[in-house]
């Protein structure tokens, strides 16, 4: 979810630095079918039926379908944005990678957010993480809707999504007669 926040984040501020929605509907991203499905893999792994069934193959489900996602981010590093949100996956991956194919979440982080670790999730606690400050060290507090926890490779996607999409909307933008910068 806090990814997601990202989306409406980048909308509000690419209308308030003077872009609209028809410059970011015309963006072109390239193999966003293979984002959408390693993102429906992964809902579907972390899903009680599904993951049950995949067992022990779960974790490099996880990788693979993370790769995936990195494989299309990377695709479209040319639009603007997208090297942060490139960076911030990479993170995650080789943190979910250095686990053994698991997101390690720090306990108090889980507390602070009113989680639990039960059943197949995509955020787990781990005794002595790898690349613990890429883990799940921060929360969003259980009295927050929406409360999770997150990493800084999470944080970058987040501030690289917005960013995409406010500098989408931006694009094209001539400025209006009598402006600075605009025809006379």
């Amino acid at each position: 979810m806090f990814i997601l926040a990202s989306i409406p984040i980048g909308i509000v501020l690419g209308l308030l630095l003077g872009g609209h929605i028809g410059a970011f509907a015309s963006l072109r991203i390239r193999w966003a079918w293979l984002a959408v499905a390693g993102f429906v893999v992964q809902v579907l792994i972390f899903s009680d039926p599904v993951g049950s069934a995949v067992g022990s193959a779960g974790p490099a489900i996880y990788v693979a379908s993370e790769v995936a996602v990195l494989a299309a981010v990377l695709r479209n590093l040319a639009i603007p944005g997208v090297a942060i949100i490139a960076i911030g996956a990479v993170g995650n991956l080789a943190a979910i990678i250095a686990n053994g194919g698991r997101m390690p979440a720090d306990p108090a982080a889980l507390r602070s957010a009113g989680l639990e670790v039960q059943g197949i999730t995509n955020s787990t606690v781990v005794a002595d993480p790898v690349l613990r400050p890429l883990t799940d060290i921060f929360a969003i507090p259980a009295a927050v809707p929406f409360a999770n926890v997150f990493s800084i490779g999470d944080v970058l996607i987040g501030i690289g999504i917005a960013a995409t999409i406010a500098m989408a909307m931006r694009r094209g933008r001539q400025p209006s007669p009598g402006r600075a910068g605009g025809p006379l």
